[in-house]
């Protein structure tokens, strides 16, 4: 984000967030090396806006949302998140007591609302249970505001006592929208919203996440790999690859001139429907680097085409070239 940009419309300041998972090997399980699966991560949120986070599988932004909801505690950074009531805090350093209270401001909509939602439990109590107990709301009074969400949503109040095997994939998907609504959030992070549903439930649920940030005023930290929903929802992107974010910028400029070569390679694998418009550039398929690597060399080198010697020299540092923020030595070249 631009340093200019008022603290007042920030609502989430990630800085140098990291998330290291220790590698055990031997007979006594001696700690050799450790995945850094978040690696120094620094970004803002906006209020009121969708910031996306995309990259390939294993680059960790599931591993990113789960730190900033706390359900991970990172091993190293800080989260700022400005809450209703506490003012900004850190939510890396909070105790335990007082993250639960904020979850009620930060919720998570999960990525495959089959596995999600309990199928032991009715409608009522999936959506309720967090009403119960952050409000103490039982009886008739319950059943009106789980009934109030489930409309807001675009399911029936009829529902109300039907288990989860009752509803199709992308209804199962409303009613955990619903559940993370229940508590009037600020903050709603979406892991893989939508990644589960077929193409046609997609837009319906895309359409009905960017009715309810309107209608409530919500901010969306939307966690995707398929860069066309990304496009579509998105006001920002944050591009990762092996645990850092390699660009970030506004979704018109990311799409319009990618400025890193992974960007760029994973906007050539898009589908596109007139063969006269399809690249024909593609990501190398030599191997990754390793997670667990701590050389100071250019994550991506082994994969970019662009690679000079430099690149397996020397870490690159954040630049900002054309709007864009980028991890390269030599995005303003390419």
């Amino acid at each position: 984000m631009d340093d200019q940009t008022p603290m007042d419309d920030v609502i989430l300041d990630v800085r140098d967030l990291s998330m290291h998972f220790p590698v055990r090997a031997g007979m006594f399980g001696k700690t050799h090396s450790a995945v850094r699966a978040v690696d120094n991560v620094s970004f803002q949120v906006r209020r009121g806006e969708t910031f996306g986070i995309v990259g390939e599988s294993g680059s960790g932004k599931t591993t990113l949302g789960r730190c900033i909801m706390r359900i991970l505690g990172p091993t190293g950074g800080e989260i700022g998140y400005a809450s209703e009531g506490a003012g900004m805090v850190d939510l890396a350093a909070v105790e335990d007591a007082q993250m639960r209270d904020l979850w009620r401001e930060i919720r998570m909509i999960f990525q495959d609302p089959q596995s999600s939602l309990n199928p032991r439990l009715p409608v009522i109590e999936l959506v309720g249970q967090v009403l119960r107990k952050a409000e103490g709301l039982k009886g008739a009074a319950l059943a009106d505001r789980v009934a109030d969400l489930l409309k807001s949503v675009g399911l029936r109040p009829e529902i109300l006592h039907r288990y989860p095997a009752a509803f199709s994939g992308g209804q199962r998907q409303r009613i955990g929208i619903a559940r993370a609504l229940a508590t009037k959030p600020q903050l709603v992070i979406a892991d893989e919203a939508v990644s589960a549903l077929d193409v046609s439930i997609q837009a319906q649920t895309l359409n009905l996440l960017q009715d309810l940030q309107e209608e409530f005023g919500l901010t969306y930290v939307f966690i995707a790999h398929d860069l066309a929903v990304v496009e579509h929802i998105c006001d920002r992107v944050a591009v990762m690859f092996l645990g850092e974010i390699v660009e970030l910028a506004d979704t018109e400029t990311l799409f319009a001139a990618p400025r890193h070569p992974y960007t760029r390679a994973l906007l050539s694998a898009v589908p596109v429907p007139d063969p006269r418009q399809r690249s024909d550039r593609r990501l190398r398929a030599a191997a990754p680097a390793e997670v667990t690597d701590t050389a100071t060399a250019c994550k991506f080198a082994a994969r970019c085409p662009h690679a000079r010697d430099l690149c397996r020299r020397q870490r690159p540092q954040k630049r900002t070239v054309g709007g864009a923020e980028v991890l390269c030595h030599f995005a303003g070249e390419i």
